[in-house]
């Protein structure tokens, strides 16, 4: 089995060792070096060819942001950015997404032993989907053992589908890996009329709120971070915060945002499967859902109960994914009615929205 082969760079000697050895307890890792600055990265990447980089955004000579860029334009390697939990930590982390970063990774700011040590599972996988989101084709990587996950029913159980209350269309979207890009590039499209959008995005609590602001600053539609209760209006967008599950509910009158503290679904939170469901309940036809980019299957079969609700779905397609895991699951379930290259998903989200509730897609 080929290992996925990884160069750690960061400034900090404990966290360049808690990460190399966090990631070499996974059997399909191997970590061939490491480097305390960008200008020892660019020597030991010529060296030893890593096939993904770890990288920190803060360090000195040069910046984590430039030397991506650098890297990026000269040598395009896939790159999982290790950024602190701060609110300038996570802006500066959504730059190096938009550079061309696949993934990131949350550092904490004290007690890193314990937090990196509770985080080995996710920064392995993270790892590896980065590694399979390159052109070429890797040989399946084994998977680390990790804990029971839950489907949808831990936070709301399947009901009978809604029909279509209040008559207007609502557009709702999944993504994961890759996803905050994918996302911009949907949200840019958008005229500011346009119907209403929930978006499911996993995102770490701190990173949620800037990635809101960020949308909102791109795009002509009003963005923010869902808070409990809020109104469902059209021309805004709603994005779920990080740590805590977003529902789209009916209260009688109008559909409502509505936020929820349970357990992980598909080891999310939030969880697009979450969403999705709560639409089929609440919007049923009236929704027109796609899922995005992401590693995993989360909101796999949140779209195709969609779907079985009379809603109108689609996916991403695989050329055009960071990591084909989740649109690809759904459209392996049948969930999905199409599947389009990111650049024509928000005018056909539109077209769709714009149709007769309950008309066959076009």
């Amino acid at each position: 089995m080929e290992k996925v082969r990884v160069l750690v760079v960061d400034d900090s000697a404990l966290v360049r060792k808690l990460l190399s050895t966090m990631l070499a307890c996974d059997p399909a890792i191997e970590v061939v070096g490491t480097a305390a600055d960008p200008y020892i990265a660019r020597e030991k990447i010529k060296q030893l060819e890593p096939d993904v980089l770890t990288l920190d955004v803060e360090m000195p000579r040069m910046d984590g942001i430039t030397f991506l860029e650098n890297l990026m334009r000269l040598r395009p390697t896939p790159v999982v950015m290790v950024s602190s939990l701060t609110q300038e930590g996570a802006d500066v982390t959504l730059r190096a997404l938009e550079q061309g970063a696949v993934d990131f990774f949350p550092k904490p700011t004290s007690d890193l032993a314990s937090t990196f040590a509770s985080g080995a599972e996710e920064i392995c996988a993270k790892v590896k989907a980065a590694a399979r989101a390159r052109p070429r084709q890797r040989t399946a990587v084994q998977r680390l053992d990790v804990p029971p996950r839950l489907s949808a029913d831990a936070v709301l159980p399947r009901v009978q589908a809604a029909g279509s209350r209040g008559g207007s269309p609502i557009i709702a979207l999944g993504a994961s890996t890759g996803g905050t890009e994918a996302i911009r590039v949907v949200l840019e499209a958008m005229p500011p009329d346009a119907p209403p959008i929930v978006i499911t995005q996993h995102i770490p609590a701190a990173f949620s709120g800037p990635f809101a602001a960020r949308m909102d600053h791109c795009s002509a539609m009003r963005v923010c971070e869902a808070h409990d209760g809020q109104p469902i209006q059209q021309g805004h967008a709603y994005i779920a915060p990080g740590g805590q599950h977003l529902l789209v509910m009916w209260d009688g009158a109008r559909h409502v945002c509505r936020l929820h503290d349970g357990p992980q679904v598909n080891r999310h939170k939030p969880s697009v499967d979450v969403l999705f469901r709560s639409m089929a309940a609440s919007a049923g036809r009236a929704t027109v859902a796609a899922l995005l980019t992401g590693m995993g299957d989360d909101g796999a079969r949140g779209l195709l109960e969609l779907k079985q609700a009379g809603a109108r779905t689609l996916v991403q397609d695989e050329e055009s994914s960071v990591v084909w895991g989740m649109p690809g699951a759904a459209w392996k379930l049948g969930a999905a009615d199409d599947m389009l290259p990111l650049d024509q998903i928000a005018r056909r989200l539109l077209a769709l929205a714009h149709q007769p509730i309950g008309s066959a897609a076009a």
